[in-house]
């Protein structure tokens, strides 16, 4: 009954959107870097542009990683609602500074700012996830902020090269800062409430069905994520991918553009497709995690063809075969975070998860990191990819190695599930 599911409406599509956007906010620079006209105006030519290039992203993720301390003080006191209105002002105003920059300073400003009101993203999503849903659909309910996640980059890369080649890379920030005034904002202010006990269009029965499992296992016991030297294992494994993701996100356009010779529109498609081919291997995952309980053998795995398809593109002289592989890589990577996720859920209680998130947000540093190592290495080598891919190749080649310390225990906790299941008359799952 639609009735029963008014929670469906008023949070997952707020949420959706949220992320949407957010990430066309975050990672449309990707996108605005190839344009020669921007380039320009902030005096990004010369022996070290690239390197100053991956400074903006670098110096953003700092900012986003170190604030999501300060935003869960903030959700406390205010709320996820009000939190959430805060943040989209932010990102507003830093979206209208970007197109007003006429400085690299100014611009780099502009990302900071971005970064620290981007920095609660995750928590907002969280507690409204965590209010507003029964245990057992809060699966589902995440999937609306992951969707979101993916589909904005995919979809923004076609939009922003659009608005980029018809107007200037000016527009392109006026309009996503018009998206939030018009879309984001009222959403959150129309829509949502902390409590679904707040809001006037939620039904008793509803409400009922959301709170009926809140005492579900009370008496569990409690174990400690950071004894668990598996957790410290998924750790680095974030890590090697978050400086992966964001290598390849980061500078995929560029390649494409400088490095394979495509044209904008060529490019925009890739990239788009690229972001796509990590919401495909988000959903396989999610499957086959549930199928399987393997996680840890899927990221092994994951490693693996991301190293492979890193490969073929440092070895192809086929443009569109490199540029699909990269893609490819990217998307794997994509697969990791997702199942990083569960592992925080895996190794963590209600009680320590915020920590043990916090512990995992962290890693986005490092994928800051890879946007500023992989620009500097370009002006190194006079703004060949080479080096940096061999890099990349490498960083994958130490995720696996790292995974491969969590299969044994893993088969072992497979196997011992497989005989309860099987006294129990239930279906084995695969070891």
């Amino acid at each position: 009954m639609i009735s029963m599911q008014k929670r469906w409406i008023y949070i997952t599509m707020p949420i959706f959107f949220f992320w949407f956007f957010g990430q066309i906010d975050k990672l449309g620079i990707s996108i605005v870097q190839t344009d020669p006209g921007f380039l320009n105006d902030l005096g990004l030519t010369g022996d070290s542009a690239n390197a100053k290039i991956g400074f903006l992203t670098f110096i953003f993720m700092v900012a986003y990683a170190l604030s999501n301390v300060f935003w869960g003080f903030v959700i406390d006191k205010l709320g996820a609602r009000k939190t959430a209105l805060l943040g989209i002002a932010v990102w507003t105003v830093t979206m209208v500074m970007a197109g007003m920059a006429n400085s690299y300073e100014m611009f780099m400003w502009s990302r900071i700012i971005l970064g620290i009101g981007e920095g609660m993203m995750i928590p907002v999503s969280g507690k409204f996830i965590a209010s507003w849903f029964n245990r057992n659909e809060i699966g589902r309910a995440q999937a609306s902020w992951i969707t979101g996640n993916y589909l904005g980059p995919a979809i923004g890369a076609v939009f922003l090269t659009l608005i980029i080649s018809t107007l200037s890379w000016h527009a392109s920030f006026y309009f996503l800062a018009l998206c939030n005034l018009l879309i984001n904002i009222p959403m959150f202010i129309f829509l949502t409430r902390n409590m679904p006990e707040e809001h006037p269009k939620v039904s008793k029965e509803e409400l009922a069905y959301i709170r009926q499992t809140d005492s579900f296992e009370k008496n569990v016991t409690k174990k400690n994520f950071a004894q668990d030297f598996r957790f410290w294992i998924v750790w680095f494994g974030m890590v090697m991918s978050s400086f992966l993701f964001f290598g390849i996100s980061i500078w995929l356009p560029t390649y494409l553009i400088q490095g394979k010779g495509f044209n904008y529109e060529a490019m925009s498609g890739i990239t788009s497709l690229s972001w796509l081919f990590a919401l495909g291997f988000v959903l396989i995952c999610g499957f086959l995690s549930d199928k399987t309980k393997r996680p840890s053998l899927l990221a092994t795995i994951l490693f693996v063809l991301c190293g492979s398809f890193l490969t073929v593109a440092s070895l192809t002289t086929i443009p569109v075969i490199a540029g699909l592989s990269l893609g490819l890589a990217m998307g794997t990577m994509g697969g990791v975070f997702h199942l990083s996720n569960l592992f925080i859920v895996k190794y963590s209680t209600k009680e320590t998860a915020g920590r043990a998130a916090g512990l995992m947000g962290f890693t986005n540093i490092f994928g800051g990191l890879a946007s500023y190592v992989m620009g500097w290495m370009r002006d190194l080598s006079g703004g060949d990819f080479g080096p940096s891919i061999v890099l990349l190749i490498v960083v994958a080649g130490l995720g696996f190695i790292a995974y491969l310390f969590t299969l044994k225990k893993e088969a072992e906790e497979v196997n011992l599930l497989n005989e309860q299941s099987a006294r129990n008359g239930i279906t084995n799952y695969s070891a």
